[in-house]
């Protein structure tokens, strides 16, 4: 059994469930419009945050089993920000969504933490959960890059090399990996933010269940 307290992260209340369960509904109906219109790296993406975010209801094999729907929120992020950020323009600066991107790629990162930690024998402490979320976030960074090049190469897709821009795809994938290391920094930052509340509510409850 894990003694790190990753594993207080998977809850079993109602209304979390619910809360969680109609994400993936949504996330599963995004992926699936993703699909009929070819976008193939997003609906990729989709299902594998689907995917993840249902592995603690298959394993214990109850439906109640699910991570905070605040973090599925966070890796639905991306979703939600091509529909209503992306192209958008504020002071003449048009937003590509990146940020929101990265924040997803966070909270996907926390996921991957927390069900190592609960799944295998793989342990880590919250700390150490928020630092692997900073680095895997930044490390996504290049690999979301070379993603999206090979499907402009093999998927004719314009992700990278028929990106409207005013700057050389270079620059672009560096301000991508400025925004993932600031993306990065700032979940781990919630997310530290967030286990410290989860701490101090349990310890609290743990205190008035003894008084």
């Amino acid at each position: 059994m894990s003694r790190s307290g990753l594993r207080d992260v998977v809850e079993r209340r109602q209304a979390n469930a619910i809360l969680g369960w109609l994400l993936v509904g949504f996330l599963t109906l995004v992926a699936g419009a993703e699909l009929v219109e070819r976008d193939l790296l997003w609906a990729g993406f989709t299902l594998a945050v689907v995917a993840l975010t249902i592995v603690p209801a298959v394993v214990y094999r109850d439906p109640l089993a699910m991570l905070p729907w605040e973090v599925i929120a966070l890796a639905s992020l991306p979703m939600l920000g091509r529909a209503l950020v992306t192209g958008q323009q504020v002071g003449g600066i048009t937003l590509s969504g990146r940020v929101t991107t990265y924040f997803a790629v966070a909270a996907v990162a926390l996921i991957i933490a927390v069900e190592l930690d609960v799944f295998t024998p793989v342990k880590m402490n919250y700390s150490f959960a928020v630092l692997f979320v900073v680095i895997a976030t930044t490390a996504a960074a290049g690999v979301w890059a070379i993603a999206q090049w090979l499907s402009d190469i093999y998927l004719g897709t314009n992700f990278l090399l028929g990106r409207p821009t005013t700057t050389s795809p270079e620059t672009e994938l560096m301000w991508d990996f400025v925004a993932a290391t600031l993306a990065g920094i700032g979940a781990g930052l919630l997310f530290e933010f967030y286990f410290r509340r989860r701490r101090d509510r349990q310890a609290a409850l743990t205190e008035e269940a003894n008084a």
